[in-house]
């Protein structure tokens, strides 16, 4: 996104948080000055909406792993929330050792992940049937979804979707703000425009 959207406007692009692949959702583009407030953006809660698939596990945690069938349901279908301490995927971003976990995944490789806490401000069970588990999450950055879907043990992330981050939601999506309304709304970056 970042590239095509610097084509595009031909100035310096940013982003506020990566998505998963097989996530969709809210995504903040920062374009020029903008850039200036990444840290800021980053750091803010953000809301999902994610699905779990019952009765199966994933290499991965997601739908683009090796999938296996288990047949067993969760005992239960709550979420932790509070602190929560997580080992970071080996799929995700994060570099270890200079290089990025998903690329040392890709080539088969296996290293020791790093572990941290992470805020799980709630997790709402919305809807449920003997496939699926529906669920809003409310969590600090870093978290992620995936892996707090199995928890459940018999389950993966199937579906993934970012509604909010911080007062920012999907359904205002494409709209442009100017510097000043992303003072207002996120008052710690105006002190970085100043």
């Amino acid at each position: 996104m970042v590239v095509r959207v610097r084509r595009e406007r031909s100035c310096k692009v940013g982003h506020a948080g990566t998505l998963d692949p097989f996530a969709t959702g809210l995504l903040l583009m920062l374009l020029g000055r903008a850039t200036r407030l990444q840290r800021f953006l980053v750091a803010l809660p953000k809301t999902y909406l994610a699905t779990a698939r019952l009765g199966w596990r994933s290499s991965t945690g997601d739908p683009d792993g090796d999938l296996v069938e288990t047949g067993r349901l969760p005992d239960s279908l709550e979420l932790p929330t509070g602190t929560v301490r997580q080992r970071v995927p080996m799929t995700s971003a994060v570099r270890v050792g200079g290089e990025r976990l998903y690329r040392k995944a890709h080539r088969g490789e296996q290293v020791e992940t790093p572990e941290r806490d992470v805020q799980v401000h709630r997790a709402d069970l919305l809807s449920s049937d003997e496939k699926t588990a529906r669920y809003e999450i409310e969590c600090s950055a870093g978290t992620y979804v995936r892996t707090l879907i199995e928890t459940l043990e018999d389950a993966y992330c199937s579906d993934l979707r970012r509604t909010e981050i911080g007062p920012f939601a999907v359904e205002r999506a494409g709209e442009e703000l100017a510097l000043e309304e992303i003072g207002e709304l996120v008052p710690a970056a105006a002190e970085a425009l100043r």
